[in-house]
């Protein structure tokens, strides 16, 4: 089976994103992730662009220069080149990046020269850098726009000046997939002749939506490395998503009889740090790292996964560090999945005609509200404990009394002092904690977790709104590490400082639960 090279470009392409900027403590965050992610290839900025720039990518080469190659980008002119090469130095292995256009519209309109005088920039400029270092990559940049034999003659050139890795990018998006496996398996036959030792790559774009499609394509017509970014981010609708290229070969090693490096476990954490760094939401429905992508609340869905996880997961969640499937009750869920939810505090054995009352009862508050938590099926089954029989009711008992459920709460917003007092309630009793904070959700927070005091640690807050008007409803989605295992949690309201409280309580329900079984 092929190994396929991991090339990531999130803190150069991906940092192109307008307000992504990042300051050189998040750079480094964000590499050292991607050395436990286990990319081969780390693009760590551009480092001419600025004097910022070129120290990220100085301190990383630095850092983390014995664990991946790190490379920067050039343009084909030696004061580029050379910021590169000062900037990577001190890695084990680094990497020269040039990038050069070839199609028509780039020669012609971008650079205003005849073909003939930018194939010899390119191999003077591949020169240049062959006589700093030995690994050279050249990029040709709009590949997929380019008319092949000139992309061809190109190619041969600079590998003939010492290029060692070849980059064929869809620059804006252009290409569809057998178009571009097609162009890949013409290119591969050809630099395989020259020189086997070449490694030819792809750089996806995703302006129609298939990126990572083309990248697919690219590997089963023999690229050797690709190139991508968490979350797919990057110019304009972004980059090949690392996360999906990776999970498609894990899922079909068979068809594509290749594989990578990458610690897959590692995806979803790397992806909340990006997203949360960067201040960029990953879409809730986005394949692999969305917050959706293993949420199922169709009562049909929910029934064959409780059935068997495979009817409707081909991706074990697990394998990309999410603990596991979610089960979302609403009006949708059916009489499995809540059978379930309920079976989890304790409600077990109920007969027919009770079970069918209370889940009736169910189904009038799921009306109601659009998601329900694990607090929502205590208050339905203390509100309804005269359906259920006495034994099982005491079962539930034992299970709800350790449960905590939000009473109110007040927070105070302030330059000096934010401050959070909460009342929360755990069977009998009531317990109350005041905290101060760096904000007011810090404050909430920490409050809360002075009450019920465990060893957690926010990882990860978004705020959504999920409706219109001055009465919106504000999803919040948390989450928090315990014990080394992450926990997704989420509660919406009006009041975003109450759906804030909520999500959290959530998680800490949801751990408690996870303790006992």
């Amino acid at each position: 089976m092929r190994k396929i090279l991991v090339f990531d470009t999130t803190l150069r392409d991906g940092e192109q994103v307008p307000g992504a900027k990042l300051n050189i403590n998040q750079k480094l965050e964000i590499a050292n992730k991607l050395i436990k992610l286990n990319v081969d290839i780390i693009e760590a900025g551009f480092p001419s662009s600025s004097p910022g720039d070129f120290e990220a990518v100085e301190t990383i080469a630095k850092k983390f220069g014995d664990k991946a190659m790190i490379t920067g980008l050039a343009r084909a002119v030696k004061s580029d080149i050379k910021s590169v090469y000062e900037s990577v130095k001190y890695a084990q292995k680094p990497l020269i990046h040039i990038v050069l256009g070839t199609s028509n519209v780039h020669v012609d309109k971008k650079f205003n020269k005849t073909k003939d005088q930018i194939l010899d920039m390119g191999v003077e400029a591949v020169k240049y850098a062959k006589s700093f270092i030995p690994e050279v990559q050249y990029s040709t940049e709009d590949a997929s726009r380019s008319e092949f034999e000139y992309l061809w003659k190109t190619v041969e050139a600079v590998i003939k000046a010492g290029a060692t890795m070849i980059n064929i990018p869809d620059t804006v998006g252009y290409a569809v997939p057998e178009e571009f496996g097609e162009l890949i398996r013409k290119l591969n036959y050809r630099i395989k002749n020259v020189n086997d030792k070449v490694i030819l790559s792809v750089h996806c774009h995703n302006d129609t939506g298939l990126a990572t499609a083309n990248t697919l394509a690219a590997i089963k017509n023999g690229a050797d490395k690709i190139e991508c970014t968490i979350n797919g981010i990057g110019e304009r609708a972004g980059n090949t998503a690392l996360e999906e290229v990776i999970m498609g070969l894990k899922l079909r090693p068979e068809y594509y009889d290749a594989d990578t490096n990458i610690i897959t476990r590692e995806i979803k954490s790397t992806s909340d740090l990006v997203s949360g760094l960067m201040g960029l939401d990953v879409q809730v429905n986005k394949a692999i790292t969305g917050d959706n992508a293993f949420a199922h609340s169709s009562g049909i869905h929910q029934d064959g996964l409780l059935k068997s996880k495979d009817v409707y997961e081909v991706i074990d969640p697990e394998d990309v560090g999410v603990n596991n499937m979610e089960l979302v009750l609403t009006a949708r869920s059916g009489r499995h999945a809540f059978k379930n939810a309920i079976e989890s505090l304790g409600i077990n054995d109920v007969e027919e005609d009770k079970f069918d009352k209370l889940f009736s009862k169910f189904l009038e508050l799921a009306d109601i509200k659009k998601e329900i938590y694990h607090q929502d099926l205590v208050y339905l089954i203390e509100k309804n404990y005269n359906i259920i029989e006495d034994k099982v009711y005491n079962d539930f008992n034992k299970i709800g009394k350790k449960l905590y459920n939000i009473d109110s709460i007040q927070v105070i917003s302030n330059d000096n002092f934010p401050t959070a007092t909460v009342i929360i309630k755990r069977g009998d009793e009531t317990l109350k904690e005041s905290a101060i904070g760096d904000g007011p959700i810090d404050a909430l927070y920490t409050a809360i977790k002075n009450i019920v005091k465990l060893d957690v640690e926010l990882r990860q807050y978004k705020i959504n709104s999920m409706s219109r008007g001055k009465d919106a409803l504000g999803r919040v989605g948390i989450t928090i590490e315990h014990k080394g295992k992450n926990y997704f949690s989420r509660a919406m309201d009006t009041d975003i400082i109450k759906a804030s409280a909520l999500a959290f309580i959530n998680g800490i329900n949801t751990i408690i639960l996870d303790e006992m079984i």
